[in-house]
């Protein structure tokens, strides 16, 4: 198998996320972020290239405004940002849609990419579905991300099982889902992260079931 041409793409690792109604709540952002700033230190120690993504909701948005405290990287982040970094802002779910990441990734020679940030159920969830169409493969760092509480018409779910089912769904097709301890293996070894395919996911799934 041939060795994976990473880059890591730190999604939406905002202010915005650490308070107020967009807090981050499974895993807790406490508990989080540290994998985020392991998996920064780990690509940087290996020479891979990484991407940094900001949403943004417009000029004076109540939310993900640019200018406002924020819209602005969590210090974790920032602390860690060389000029060799690719900087996007982007107004969409998938941090693909309307940006010139993919052009980016190609001109690095980019097979696959590596997905840590917020929110596991809106941009990482969005990135992964488009990356297939696109041609990369994604991993996703199961503890380097984060879901929030969601209720409305359709229901209630709570931020574990959010985050859990959606990785769960990743997993099963879309993505190589792992924790940042194996991802870090991986990269040392240069190995593909290892997931599951949908028909494996599907057999254990009947098996868990009956």
């Amino acid at each position: 198998m041939a060795t994976p041409r990473r880059a890591l793409v730190l999604v939406d690792v905002q202010q915005q996320y650490f308070g107020g109604i967009f807090e981050i709540q499974y895993p807790p952002h406490e508990e989080s972020l540290p994998r985020v700033a392991a998996a920064i230190d780990t690509a940087t120690a290996a020479g891979m290239p990484i991407a940094v993504i900001q949403h943004t909701a417009g000029e004076g948005a109540p939310v993900f405004a640019p200018g406002s405290p924020e819209f602005e990287l969590h210090p974790e982040v920032e602390s860690r940002r060389t000029g060799e970094w690719k900087s996007v802002v982007k107004q969409y779910g998938s941090v693909y849609a309307g940006t010139d990441l993919t052009d980016w990734l190609r001109q690095n020679d980019v097979d696959t990419v590596t997905l840590v940030g917020y929110m596991t159920n809106n941009c990482i969830l969005g990135s992964a579905v488009e990356a297939e169409a696109i041609g990369f493969t994604t991993e996703v760092l199961s503890d380097a991300t984060g879901a929030i509480n969601l209720a409305n018409d359709a229901g209630f779910v709570d931020a574990k099982t959010v985050h859990t089912t959606l990785l769960t769904l990743l997993n099963s097709n879309w993505a190589q889902v792992g924790t940042t301890d194996a991802w870090i293996s991986a990269v040392n070894a240069q190995e593909a992260l290892q997931g599951s395919d949908l028909g494996s996911s599907a057999m254990a799934g009947a098996e868990r079931a009956s």
